[in-house]
């Protein structure tokens, strides 16, 4: 649609304006494009590309500014991501060590906003009803401790008080039965299977079985924090959103609509690598002033979840591609690793 001078004139235009937040006259254009161009010619262009819904007009001021559209055509066609951009000296720093998962996701949130001065969001793996391992510990008489891990690394304990007293054998027995018998299923199947099996099994197993899957399926039954958010303050010191309140709040309206943004998030981590969400142009970020960088991780090979950036559509796009990019993979090590 464009010629390359239309084409170099708007990637101009779009980084002046992320570079500054004003809007771009003609002779601003013309110097920072490198365009022997006089300025005539530029306002013509500038015609055409306003036409095409690809800049606008402010009304107080004679420059332009991009629109939704204008970023797209930006952010798919003009915009390059060095590899070596990726492996930049700033994130060698920031580590992600393995952790608790929900902890390890949190800092995950935290370092997403730190590095880019915006909101950081992760969606959490969904908890798995799935134990991949599980201890007794006896407190003292009738009083056990059920410890419970996650295929995920998620680690579940809850106190039980049983009728019987058991020794530290029996528990050791009860435990080694389990996690050789039913490793990898879910607490459903092995609800079903205990039923058909609790006539051949001694007592105490039975019994200490019986408990240790009412345990696990209250403790997979508890709420999980399914999107975990942090840096939503940075928004405060963005003057596309401190100069006008009405965007503020509507902002921050998102970021308290958790389900809105999981649709968001989890339509991204329907494709593999780095997606660009930008306001204003389609129902799923439903706010022109704000834009999402996102991308899913992966725990052994296998997307578990998505993270992102959610900032003003005037953003550094290249340098927010790295930091979602990077960030994924760390998440991912140290889930991966947390096992």
């Amino acid at each position: 649609m464009l010629d390359d001078r239309a084409k170099l004139l708007l990637k101009t235009l779009v980084e002046r304006y992320i570079a500054d937040g004003q809007p771009v006259g003609s002779r601003t254009l013309s110097r920072a494009s490198g365009l022997e161009l006089s300025p005539a010619t530029i306002r013509n262009v500038m015609s055409d590309l306003e036409e095409l819904g690809l800049i606008a007009s402010p009304h107080t001021s004679a420059g332009r500014v991009p629109t939704a559209r204008g970023y797209r055509l930006f952010v798919d066609t003009m915009l390059t991501v060095q590899r070596e951009q990726m492996a930049s000296p700033e994130f060698a720093p920031h580590q992600l060590v393995p952790d608790q998962p929900q902890k390890v996701i949190s800092n995950a949130a935290n370092l997403l906003s730190s590095l880019s001065q915006f909101v950081g969001v992760v969606v959490a793996p969904r908890r798995s009803s799935v134990f991949r391992h599980i201890e007794f510990l006896r407190l003292g008489e009738r009083r056990i401790l059920v410890i419970l891990v996650s295929p995920e690394g998620d680690v579940q304990n809850r106190v039980i008080f049983t009728g019987a007293d058991y020794s530290t054998s029996q528990l050791t027995e009860a435990a080694n039965y389990l996690n050789a018998h039913y490793l990898g299923l879910t607490l459903e199947q092995v609800k079903e299977r205990l039923q058909g099996e609790v006539e051949k099994l001694r007592g105490e197993i039975a019994a200490l079985m019986q408990a240790a899957v009412t345990v696990g399926t209250e403790a997979m039954s508890q709420p999980q924090e399914e999107v975990v958010i942090a840096g939503e303050r940075n928004l405060l010191a963005v003057s596309d959103f401190s100069s006008d309140m009405s965007h503020l709040r509507r902002a921050f309206d998102l970021f308290e609509q958790k389900a809105q943004l999981m649709r968001l998030l989890d339509s991204a981590g329907q494709a593999e690598g780095v997606r660009i969400f930008i306001g204003g142009e389609s129902h799923v970020v439903p706010y022109e002033e704000l834009s999402v960088v996102s991308a899913p991780y992966e725990v052994d090979g296998q997307i578990v979840g998505t993270l992102g950036v959610i900032g003003p559509t005037r953003m550094a796009y290249d340098r927010m591609i790295q930091i979602v990019d990077v960030t994924s993979k760390l998440l991912g090590n140290a889930l991966s690793h947390g096992k």
